[in-house]
């Protein structure tokens, strides 16, 4: 397989990144999720709650990387061309994984400026994006939660879709991010 996009089928390197970020993207939700596993405290609860704030940091440096190679790479044709309804609703729901991909570690990063507290990358520390305030970090973390609650929405949305157009459209939009897979339709 080529790592290069075509106007048929995307490349390697897309493919790649857009699996990665799904296995990332879940990995963050299911760490905070089940953090509650163990009791708030134990090394095991913190250690959870480290790889959610690093792995999420690590789907914000990687979106920008992502949204260069989408700006700047071809976009195979969906066969059949779908309806523009279809086409403002995907690209509206691209926007919101953007947002999504690149707003809630920025989120995540303020709320743990705000708060004083390190923010961990994998053996480093990043720096603080903003003073201490506790009342304003308080504020951004109940904003990061809901922005991350629609986020199940958002991600279910755009998997149903993809299952909409190969199972009822019968075009070849899932195809085309498959890896080792050809558009047969």
């Amino acid at each position: 397989m080529n790592w290069r996009n075509t106007t048929e089928h995307y490349g390697s390197l897309t493919i790649g990144m857009h699996w990665l970020m799904l296995l990332l993207m879940a990995a963050v939700y299911a760490l905070i999720e089940l953090r509650g596993i163990f009791p708030k405290g134990t090394p095991e609860y913190d250690a959870m709650k480290q790889w959610h704030f690093m792995l999420g940091m690590l789907v914000f440096w990687l979106a920008w990387l992502r949204l260069a190679l989408y700006l700047f790479s071809l976009k195979p044709r969906i066969q059949p061309a779908p309806p523009a309804w279809q086409k403002w609703l995907a690209g509206t729901v691209k926007v919101l994984m953007y947002v999504l991909m690149l707003g809630l570690p920025l989120a995540g990063w303020l709320m743990l400026s705000a708060g004083g507290k390190p923010i961990p990358f994998f053996g480093l520390e990043l720096p603080a994006l903003i003073g201490e305030n506790k009342d304003l970090s308080k504020q951004i973390k109940e904003v990061h939660e809901t922005v991350a609650t629609i986020g199940y929405w958002i991600i279910g949305l755009h998997a149903a879709a993809a299952l909409f157009h190969h199972y009822w459209m019968h075009d070849n939009t899932l195809l085309r991010m498959l890896p080792g897979c050809r558009n047969t339709r």
